[in-house]
């Protein structure tokens, strides 16, 4: 087994996660078989009840798992699907270690952080690592060295680079570069104390990756190797960069991969680098021929973070068609305050994507009536599709105060509901309509048109439905539902006849997009924008 380390100091949210996936990206490229696992420290055991505020989305896999946003990273940059497992917390791992203890696994011995869950840590690390068959798997620590939560974790990857063999590991540490505005000098200095914090852990790093504004200058780079005892060409310049998709090129021209390759005494498939496919992207991603405006109308918008994959879905989609998008982050309510023409009048399309909680919701009931009375192209994702059915009942059909149990108990018309298998449950973790499911989609429907197929695996994430009993209402007055799950008693898809782009999905379609394979949906909300674009 070999193993990347990737660490973090000074500050959180350096950008470890995209560093990780762009150098498993370059190591793909030569032909190596790669695997990921991130480690966040929090208690929880999932990212599932998290706060998107706090956290950023919460990213959903095909077997369930609800998991940090980094994972969605990974598959996005390495093109795989990967499991829940690969996602530890320390919520998992103590109770595991509690469950064990209970159980009398450890023989009446007194149970301690060193060496039970330290060797709990291990053992998840080598299970996933031999499990996937990969060359090597790059282990991204959440949080920031000398977080007392992480340093369980660290001494955990201590131990296991001694048991595999240190020529069997790299520990690449990530650190922020500020530069003093009142002189415009780039500053070591807390690199140097964050090195220091972790060669005191016992853990020397290999690499250093120095996140800055600007490229590190030379002698920088110099004084970095000379304080923090690493080579010259082990300190990688990671500057801001125009797209995330831009940071593997970087990464590349400073020779990373062979660096890599050559510590680890790697074997790959060969010597030459061919990102052709990935410039190519690229291009698109920054110089496009057009650029159309999409409003993003939810409540979470002031963190950007809470729609991510959203966001590269778009940028995917966008890329496709050689086009740019300009997201409008729009908070819901401010169409309750201000109206929906003030707010949406000049988007070329609109996006309303999940969310929980009374909060906002009528003003995305807003945004989904102006787009369909206004022609403006719609995607609604999740909560977004059952808006939107709301809206249409209230409006189109007649269906006085219809809304979903969620939000009224006591509606007069619950066309959205509950699900059944939903009614019993008291734990709120893990407990949803979650993972991959088959999507049968209607032949001859637009959503037929955009999937090319009459099926589609598609991840979900939702405790409500599209109450049966109303169904029948809406396909006569015009709200089709164009896919359905397999066994034909959930909705899945519902689009509009007569509308240039009108369609919204129980389902994420957002956490399967990859660069060059975009999402249907996203897709199909793009080209309508650009087509609507034009005809202004």
């Amino acid at each position: 087994m070999k193993f990347i380390f990737v660490t973090g100091g000074v500050l959180s949210g350096l950008g470890k996660g995209i560093t990780a996936s762009s150098i498993g990206k370059l190591l793909m490229c030569r032909g190596l078989k790669v695997s990921a696992i991130k480690i966040d420290p929090y208690l929880n055991i999932d990212a599932g009840t998290m706060n998107p505020f706090e956290h950023g989305e919460v990213y959903v896999l095909d077997d369930g798992g609800e998991v940090d946003l980094d994972l969605g990273n990974y598959e996005r940059f390495l093109d795989i699907s990967i499991s829940s497992e690969h996602n530890i917390t320390t919520g998992k791992v103590y109770q595991t270690v509690i469950d064990k203890e209970r159980r009398g696994d450890y023989l009446g011995k007194t149970v301690q952080i060193i060496p039970h869950v330290t060797n709990e840590i291990k053992g998840r690390i080598t299970s996933i690592a031999r499990g996937s068959n990969a060359d090597l798997t790059i282990v991204e620590l959440g949080g920031t060295v000398g977080d007392i939560e992480s340093m369980p974790f660290l001494e955990s990857v201590r131990q296991l680079a001694v048991e595999v063999g240190r020529e069997n590991c790299i520990f690449l540490h990530t650190t922020l570069i500020p530069i003093l505005g009142s002189v415009g000098e780039q500053k070591t200095k807390p690199t140097q104390h964050s090195v220091k914090e972790l060669m005191a852990l016992g853990i020397k790093p290999d690499l250093i990756v120095g996140r800055s504004s600007v490229e590190l200058d030379e002698a920088i780079k110099s004084k970095i190797s000379m304080f923090c005892d690493v080579s010259k060409e082990a300190v990688i310049s990671a500057p801001d960069s125009r797209s995330i998709y831009e940071v593997p090129l970087v990464l590349e021209k400073q020779g990373v991969s062979e660096l890599i390759i050559d510590r680890m005494r790697l074997k790959p498939l060969t010597r030459d680098m061919d990102l052709s496919e990935w410039k190519g992207f690229l291009q698109s991603v920054l110089s496009p021929s057009m650029t159309v405006d999409i409003a993003l109308v939810g409540k979470y918008t002031d963190l950007a973070d809470s729609y991510l994959s959203h966001l590269e879905a778009l940028t995917h989609a966008a890329a496709q068609e050689d086009c740019g998008v300009n997201v409008l982050f729009t908070d819901s309510d401010r169409l309750l305050s201000e109206g929906p023409e003030a707010v949406l009048g000049k988007a070329h399309g609109i996006l309303v994507p999940g969310g929980f909680g009374t909060r906002g919701v009528e003003g995305k009931i807003v945004a989904a009536r102006y787009a369909r009375e206004q022609g403006i192209p719609f995607a609604g994702v999740c909560l977004g599709f059952q808006v939107a059915t709301v809206e249409f009942a209230r409006n189109v059909i007649g269906l006085e105060r219809a809304n979903s149990t969620e939000f009224d108990p006591r509606s007069l018309h619950p066309v959205i509901d509950l699900m059944p298998e939903q009614r019993e449950l008291n734990s709120k973790g893990a407990t949803m309509r979650l993972g991959s499911m088959k999507v049968m989609i209607r032949e001859g429907s637009r959503a037929h048109s955009l999937y090319g197929s009459t099926e589609a695996w598609e991840r979900h994430r939702h405790r409500f439905e599209v109450n049966p009993e109303y169904i029948d209402q809406f396909e006569r007055a015009g709200w089709r539902f164009s896919g359905r799950c397999e066994e034909g008693r959930r909705m899945e898809i519902g689009e509009l006849e007569d509308h240039p782009f009108f369609m919204a999905s129980q389902f994420h379609p957002e956490f399967k997009s990859r660069p060059g394979r975009p999402s249907a949906m996203h897709s199909g909300l793009v080209q309508a924008a650009m087509q609507r674009k034009r005809d202004s």
